[in-house]
């Protein structure tokens, strides 16, 4: 499975005070909010840590097709360069994050073998762009690939009756789009 999330940072910077009374303790665990406090860039490290739990949110809510808040449970470890582990329940999941002056982006899978299709595109284009990277890994016809949805939201394509996507996550916020599958 794959969960993604993406943050458009000069949304962030507006949009939330990440300084503000509380915001730390009700979203991170002592740890994370210690990584924050060192880092070079507190506010580029808040969404980094944000957007892992996110991310693995997306799965876990895939999975179990429930959703609730409570992003503190979602714990974020660094391990290297741009990978990190999000732990909850005692699930791993694996991560790898995208960081430059505009964005934040991050895909997590449960298997840290597995490596999905993943793409920063604009918002207004992302199902767009999926077919289209469909039709480029199958050659099927664009217009006969469609998308459905969980009852919990989560998007799968097919191709008539025939499953393309064991996993797919969408993102979008600000001015920034991403989509992210596991080809069936």
């Amino acid at each position: 499975m794959i969960g993604n999330d993406i943050i458009d940072l000069s949304l962030a910077k507006t949009q939330s005070n990440w300084q503000r009374k509380g915001f730390l303790e009700k979203l991170f665990s002592n740890d994370e909010q210690q990584l924050i406090l060192e880092a070079s860039n507190s506010f580029e490290m808040v969404w980094r840590l944000w957007s892992m739990k996110e991310a693995a949110y997306k799965i876990y809510t895939q999975h179990h097709e429930i959703r609730f808040f409570a992003p503190k449970k979602f714990e974020c470890k660094l391990t290297r360069g741009s990978k990190g582990v999000v732990s909850f329940k005692g699930q791993n999941f694996y991560t790898r994050t995208t960081l430059n002056q505009d964005c934040v982006f991050t895909t997590a899978v449960l298997e840290n073998k597995k490596s999905p299709y993943s793409e920063m595109v604009s918002p207004g284009q992302i199902d767009t762009m999926i077919k289209n990277k469909l039709n480029e890994l199958t050659a099927l016809q664009i217009s006969e690939i469609q998308q459905k949805k969980s009852k919990n939201g989560a998007p799968s394509y097919y191709y008539k009756t025939t499953l393309l996507t064991s996993s797919c996550s969408i993102t979008h916020h600000g001015r920034f789009g991403a989509y992210s599958f596991l080809q069936a």
